[in-house]
Parts: structure tokens; C-alpha cells; sequence
């Protein structure tokens, strides 16, 4: 099992910044990608952006630009740094680890919240 505790939520203005944080611990030697999805009220999850045990990055087309995902050396904690933040990106944002064989994990999430 994987446990992930997100931290790093919030109420900003628009055109602020926001860190994401997300630090797993349990069985993490195999994890291959790690990332963001975010749901706002009524709507899907989304994907924001993952990053890759070879560090690859993928980013929504909505985020680019705005918002970088990194990870620590120890590859056991994943940061979205999110800028120039705009109302449509208030969200929860859920921290996702997927380990070999795409086994996922899921964070309880953390509220973002933008306002105009």
C-alpha cells in the first residue's frame, strides 16, 4: 500500500501562486509516475500533470506555462507549483502515485480556490 498526505491548499487571488505537496510513504520502491488531478464541483477529474520515474513531464493543455510539477531526490514527494492562477482553477486537487503493473493510489485531495 501507498499513503499519500497532500498538503499546500488554499483560498488566492487571482494571479497569485500556490505549492502543491505530495509525500508518500508505505511501499513506494516501485512507484513509476506521480501527479495532479484536479475536480472542480460538478465536473470530471482531470488530469493536470504527472512526472514520470525517468522525469518525463505532461501537462494539460489548460496549465502550461502556469504551473510546474517537480519532485524531491528522494522521488517519495511530488510539488505543483501553480502560478498566474485563475478562477477556473479552483479545484480539489488529488496527488495520484502509480506503481508497476499501474497499480494507482490516490491522495484524499486538497482545495484550491481562486477568486476574480
Amino acid at each position: 500500500q501507498v499513503q499519500l498526505v497532500e498538503s499546500g491548499g488554499g483560498l488566492v487571488q487571482a494571479g497569485g501562486s500556490l505549492r502543491l505537496s505530495c509525500k508518500a510513504s508505505g511501499s513506494i520502491f516501485d512507484i513509476n509516475t506521480m501527479g495532479w488531478h484536479r475536480q472542480a464541483p460538478g465536473q470530471q477529474r482531470d488530469l493536470v500533470a504527472t512526472i514520470t520515474s525517468d522525469g518525463s513531464t505532461n501537462y494539460a493543455d489548460s496549465v502550461k506555462g502556469r504551473f510546474t510539477i517537480s519532485r524531491d531526490n528522494a522521488k517519495t514527494t511530488v510539488y505543483l507549483q501553480m502560478n498566474s492562477l485563475k478562477p477556473e482553477d479552483t479545484a480539489v486537487y488529488y496527488c495520484l502515485v502509480v506503481r508497476r503493473y499501474g497499480r494507482e493510489f490516490w491522495g484524499k485531495g486538497t482545495l484550491v480556490t481562486v477568486s476574480s
